[in-house]
């Protein structure tokens, strides 16, 4: 069981996380024994060039990928003691994902695109329905229920992508890159929706960017380069 954490209290701490790919000449040590502590409320921005490991780091975070060598604490759950369906429960039930590419499946509605993490909490369509449509009125697309991705803008889903993300009330949002499709405009408009979250639910929010603009609505910045942590300001 999860404990809830108080907001300002640690939340997730990595201890010495090494990720090695690969054997021999082709071994690559994406992260080099990192040591971060994030806490709940926080928002948080993790930077670097391709190639620096934050991307693998968030990876880490999301439990879509176990350390080489290390710790990963979650709330009061040592994570890298789970098994495989443990960790799919903590990604299920505490963890929001927001990707560059939106994700979205082009065939379905934005508001079955927001109810597809709740189906596999086996939830009755009545409740997916109403929480997705909940969410959906969140980030102002209530109207936009029944339209697929292909009618909709690139702000405007990814607006469907933070609303299925954010649907299933997770403890942490994890983004990667996800305003690297979008103009300034709607790149702006998403990054003030996910201050509004991060303030008004206190949902922790961890995002890996490139772009120094996006970096700066986070709390804090932690800078990345060959595997190592190089700065937090």
């Amino acid at each position: 069981m999860i404990a809830t954490a108080a907001r300002g209290e640690d939340l997730i701490e990595l201890r010495g996380v090494t990720k090695i790919y690969g054997e021999g000449q082709a071994t690559v040590r994406a992260l080099d024994g990192i040591d971060l502590t994030i806490r709940q409320g926080e928002f948080v921005a993790m930077m670097g060039p391709s190639g620096s490991g934050k991307s693998t780091c968030l990876n880490i975070l999301g439990c879509l990928d176990s350390p080489s060598q290390g710790s990963y604490r979650f709330a009061d759950v040592q994570v890298e003691h789970l098994s495989l369906d443990q960790r799919a429960v903590l990604r299920r039930n505490f963890l929001g994902f927001i990707f560059q590419g939106f994700n979205l499946l082009n065939r379905t509605s934005a508001l079955e695109n927001v109810e597809l993490p709740l189906i596999y909490r086996r939830m009755t369509a009545r409740k997916r329905r109403e929480l997705a449509m909940r969410a959906l009125a969140d980030v102002g697309l209530a109207d936009w229920a029944d339209h697929t991705p292909s009618e909709l803008s690139g702000g405007q889903q990814q607006r469907v992508a933070i609303a299925r993300a954010l649907v299933g009330r997770p403890k942490v949002l994890l983004a990667d890159e996800p305003t690297g499709n979008l103009d300034s405009a709607r790149s702006k408009e998403v990054m003030e929706m996910l201050v509004e979250f991060n303030q008004r639910q206190g949902i922790t929010i961890v995002m890996v960017t490139h772009e120094p603009d996006m970096a700066a609505y986070a709390h804090r910045q932690i800078q990345f380069r060959d595997g190592i942590i190089e700065a937090i300001q």
